[in-house]
Parts: C-alpha cells; structure tokens; sequence
C-alpha cells in the first residue's frame, strides 16, 4: 500500500477528455501553495473517448495522480465509493470531473476540518446551471431530504465534499447514494459544515445528469429513511408492519368460523386459508424482528466491550 497522504483528491470522469488535463492543473494550482502531501485518484468510468487515455499520460508525468477504471459506465456513486477505497489520505475531497468545481475551495475545507469537523458539505450558492431542469429539482430535492432526514443541507447534490478518511471508508455507497453520504452519516454522530463554494457553467463536453435520475434518488431517500429509523429497532419496524396482516388475518378467521356457526354449517376454505396465511406473515414478520434485535443487541454489546477492553490495554501498556 502506498504511503499514507494528508489529503487525497477523488475525481471520478465519464467522457471528459477535454477535462482531464484542466482538472489536473486547476488542482495542482490549489494545492501546491498549500504545502500539503497530497494524491489525486482519478476514476474512469467507462469512458467511451481518450479520457482514460489522457489521464494514464498525466499520470506518468506525476506519480502524485493514481488511476482506477472501470470497463464499462457504473454510475457516480459507484465512481466516488472506488475512489474512497483506493485513497490512501487522512482527509478525502470528492469533487466533479467537469470544472464545475473549483479546487481553490479545498482550502477552505481544510481549515473547516481543523476546526474538528468530520464532514464538510458544499453549497453552489452562485450555481451556473439551468434553471428548470437543474435548479428547480434540485430545491425541491434538497428541501425534501432535509425533512425526511432531519439533515437540512441546501445543497446536497454538490459532489464538493471533505470527509475524514477512517468515517468514509466505513459508509457503503451504492444507486444515487453518494448525494445522502451527510445523511447516512449521521448517524454515527459526525460533525457536519457546509461552506459556501464557487460553482462554473459546464465549457467542454455535456452533461451526464437529467431529470431522469429523481426516481433513483426517491428509492434511495425512502431507503435511507427506513435505515436510520430501522437499524436501532427492527423488533418495532417489524411489528409495525406485521400489525395490519395479524388483524386482517384474525378478522378473516373469525368471519370463518361466524359462517360455519351460523350461516352455512361449513367452512369456507379459501377465507380460512387466505385468514391463516396473513396471521403466519404476521407471526414470521415478528420472528424476523425479534431476530434482527437480538442481533443488534448482541452486537451492540460486544462493540462496547471490545470497546472497554482496547481502553484497558491502552492504559495498561498492553497488560490485561
């Protein structure tokens, strides 16, 4: 593994050869004056032009660019979590591939990370893009994962982002998730800022984003939700849901017997059956939860005494 970095720069790049070259000195120019070891981990994804090309060539002329790729297009997300995983800094910052970004706000983010913060978040309050198929969306998106997270971030489609490596390297990526990355988070209990950055209209090659991404985004967002709300208490998540099919399928039952006792003489089968079927989803749902709480409780109580016992060595000099 290569040495460990004080910064890593995660770029991910889909068809942006007319880029690579910019985002390289752009950075470079950021950073240098800054006097940090820094690496740039460049991510293709995909591409069907001369990006990766072009960057292999950066990369040869500075061994401080490392590349990833991947052999055929997977997504942003799936771009960033690659980088994230290759980067070896104590401090990574995601931004855009498309100069839309401008490194001369790291600075700034650094300084915010010195402050204690974990995660730094990105706010394009001067955004260069259109209004109704890129501005508008992204307001209402923004207000919309604020309430169902209780995260109120403006702007949380900003790939601009710093986080401490040993938090980030933790978080699973996956779809549209790289946008709710503060979200999952928080659930760890980090500190978050969000700084005011430079956004720039897009000058070389077109833009991969458009309103066909919302559906990804919502799943994600609901997803999300039932994670924070699900992980601390499945036994109650999975009572909530088995409730309706126990009452239904009881309701079913008794109306079965109602007709054998006073209607027909006989037993309607297919209301019988349909009445046991919706109480065992019901008992099986209960079961599940009360399996998945065990499971957390279990393993809550083995985090806190490994927890205890690390605590222990430290202070013992490695006698327990």
């Amino acid at each position: 593994m290569a040495d460990s970095q004080a910064l890593s720069i995660i770029v991910p790049f889909f068809n942006e050869e007319e880029n690579v070259a910019r985002v390289h000195t752009a950075i470079v120019e950021a950073i240098e004056p800054l006097g940090l070891d820094f690496e740039m981990v460049f991510v293709d994804d995909g591409s069907h032009d001369n990006t990766l090309e072009r960057a292999t060539e950066i990369a040869r002329r500075d061994p401080r660019v490392r590349i990833v790729r991947f052999r055929r297009n997977y997504g942003q997300t799936a771009a960033i979590a690659a980088g994230i995983e290759h980067a070896t800094g104590k401090i990574l910052v995601t931004m855009d591939g498309d100069l839309q970004n401008d490194p001369r706000d790291i600075g700034d983010f650094l300084t915010k990370m010195q402050e204690g913060y974990d995660i730094v978040v990105g706010w394009r309050y001067r955004r260069k893009d259109r209004l109704l198929t890129r501005k508008v969306p992204s307001v209402m998106a923004n207000w919309l994962i604020g309430k169902v997270t209780g995260l109120p971030i403006r702007d949380n489609g900003c790939s601009l982002k710093a986080f401490r490596s040993s938090l980030i390297k933790e978080i699973p990526l996956y779809s549209e998730m790289h946008r709710f990355i503060p979200a999952v988070a928080s659930m760890a209990g980090p500190r978050i800022a969000e700084i005011r950055v430079r956004h720039h209209a897009r000058q070389f090659g077109e833009s991969k984003y458009g309103l066909s991404r919302i559906p990804k985004v919502l799943l994600d967002l609901a997803a999300i939700k039932m994670l924070a709300k699900f992980a601390s208490r499945p036994l109650w998540w999975f009572g909530l849901f088995a409730a309706p099919l126990m009452v239904a399928g009881v309701l079913t039952l008794v109306y079965s017997l109602w007709k054998v006792a006073f209607v027909t003489g006989s037993l309607p089968l297919a209301a019988a059956g349909t009445g046991m079927l919706l109480v065992m989803a019901g008992l099986i749902l209960i079961c599940g939860g009360a399996l998945g709480e065990m499971v957390y409780r279990l393993g809550d109580v083995r985090e806190r005494s490994f927890t205890r016992l690390t605590r222990t060595l430290w202070s013992t000099g490695g006698e327990a």
